[in-house]
């Protein structure tokens, strides 16, 4: 098994490699406003860090948010790509997920909260019973609305530390996902044969470019 894994859904452009066991390479480069750019050259980079080809993978996983539009489908274009060029599956993780497994890996364990920034002061969010096991549907809303379902729990990612006052025992790690974490999580799906998510994207909310609903009349009738 090699494992080519990434996600965009985040300010974090993170590429790993896993075999099954362990992270062979991983590449993380936090910044909101470059995914197209910095992703393909993350791939390349855990490819050669690692030894290994392109060719040489047997699966890919991918991060299917939630996230904003724009970052997101760059890791949901390239995982189709790449799948289609190579013939290997696609597996959809939840970007959350993965921050909840990452968690995990630092010695957390539920319940508590996972919370991205969704930008618009609101959190992409979900609860967690423990580091395997979400308890909520992944959400978008403004922090001071949840304030009591997350009251009292532990909280980590980037969209808690925006916001002290709802996520008042925030967690300092993870702040970002990392592609290790997220194909770690896959591969035990894999080894317990669990179901992913599809690889497309998770929204929760409209882009926000609209087709006008009507047009204005320029020219005599």
């Amino acid at each position: 098994m090699l494992l080519l894994a990434f996600d965009t859904a985040t300010p974090a452009v993170t590429a790993a490699l896993h075999d099954g066991e362990r992270v062979l390479a991983e590449s993380t480069v936090v910044d909101a406003r470059r995914h197209g750019e910095l992703l393909l050259p993350a791939v390349d980079r855990v490819l050669t860090t690692a030894g290994r080809a392109l060719a040489d993978v047997t699966g890919l996983v991918v991060g299917v948010g939630p996230g904003p539009y724009t970052g997101l489908r760059v890791g949901l274009v390239t995982a189709a790509s790449f799948a289609d060029v190579l013939g290997v599956p696609v597996h959809g993780v939840c970007t959350l997920d993965g921050l909840a497994w990452a968690a995990g890996e630092a010695g957390l364990d539920g319940p508590f909260t996972v919370a991205t920034d969704a930008r618009r002061k609101e959190v992409y969010w979900a609860r967690y019973d423990g580091p395997r096991s979400r308890a909520t549907e992944p959400a978008v809303d403004r922090p001071a609305d949840i304030a009591d379902a997350v009251r009292g729990l532990p909280a980590v990612g980037a969209g808690a530390a925006l916001y002290p006052e709802v996520f008042t025992d925030r967690r300092a790690d993870p702040d970002h996902l990392s592609a290790g974490s997220l194909a770690a999580l896959a591969a035990h799906r894999l080894a317990a044969g669990e179901p992913f998510e599809p690889p497309l994207p998770l929204y929760l909310r409209r882009p926000d470019a609209q087709v006008p609903a009507g047009y204005k009349a320029v020219l005599p009738k």
